[in-house]
């Protein structure tokens, strides 16, 4: 009865969070909150338990990311998870609808207990991939700087891939090339731009804004949201199975 209390108001706090929660005991979830349930679309713990089987068949085998074929020896999912440093401590999971998400996870051992907590990190997978520092900036304009990109495009594309997006490109070009009316149009287009583009001073006189997108239309709707007098755009979009290495080269001649 004790048990049932305690595991009752674990449940009324964890009910309050927005990421997934879950409590094991012997390696079986013993309580999942409102955060998780919704994510599976189940309405209670049986029915998830019933329907999805061992936890840690739902990590997706993605190669960027944990799963139970990493587990090398006979650990517990949560233990092996708990060896890799924490920027590695990211799964992938899939709705019920079969869209992908990332999550980071945290892991608490207390007493007979293990709460695991999956922060949804989906729409900032991109950010984490490509942590911005003072080498990855133009200092002349404050945009990301061409080699960086050219560095990190790989991963791009693997956010892009694993998100089930299409990169985009948008050409934009100037008669200005002293710094500081760069800078204004680079402040410019950032205050318009998701926090997950990339605005990248390309040449002298241009940049490149990349972004991912469901679809072409909504490509489009970011070009018309970029207008400013003084600038032209050419905007491209990645072709299926087109590298992003393949789609500069587009945007370039």
């Amino acid at each position: 009865m004790r048990e049932e209390t305690s595991l009752a108001i674990i449940k009324s706090i964890a009910d309050s969070q927005n990421d997934l929660i879950a409590v094991f005991n012997n390696g079986e979830p013993v309580l999942i909150n409102k955060a998780f349930e919704k994510f599976f679309s189940v309405s209670s713990l049986d029915e998830y338990k019933s329907s999805f089987g061992l936890f840690v068949d739902n990590f997706v085998p993605h190669p960027h990311y944990f799963h139970k074929d990493k587990i090398k020896d006979a650990s517990v999912w949560f233990d092996a998870i708990l060896k890799l440093p924490e920027m590695e401590r990211v799964v992938s999971m899939m709705t019920p609808s079969y869209e992908p998400h990332a999550f980071g996870v945290q892991v608490e051992k207390i007493e007979e207990y293990v709460v695991v907590v999956l922060e949804d990190i989906t729409q900032t997978l991109i950010k984490r991939i490509m942590i911005e520092n003072n080498t990855n900036i133009d200092k002349g304009s404050g945009a990301y700087a061409k080699n960086y990109f050219l560095q990190v495009t790989q991963s791009y594309q693997d956010a892009a891939q694993f998100s089930k997006k299409i990169v985009s490109a948008i050409l934009i070009k100037t008669d200005k090339n002293d710094e500081l009316a760069l800078r204004d149009l680079a402040d410019y287009f950032k205050s318009i731009i998701r926090q997950d583009d990339m605005l990248i001073r390309w040449g002298e006189s241009s940049f490149l804004l990349i972004f991912l997108v469901d679809n072409i239309s909504n490509a489009q709707k970011m070009l018309k949201k970029l207008y400013a007098d003084e600038c032209s755009f050419v905007l491209t979009t990645q072709r299926e199975s087109e590298s992003i290495k393949e789609l500069i080269k587009r945007v370039e001649s």
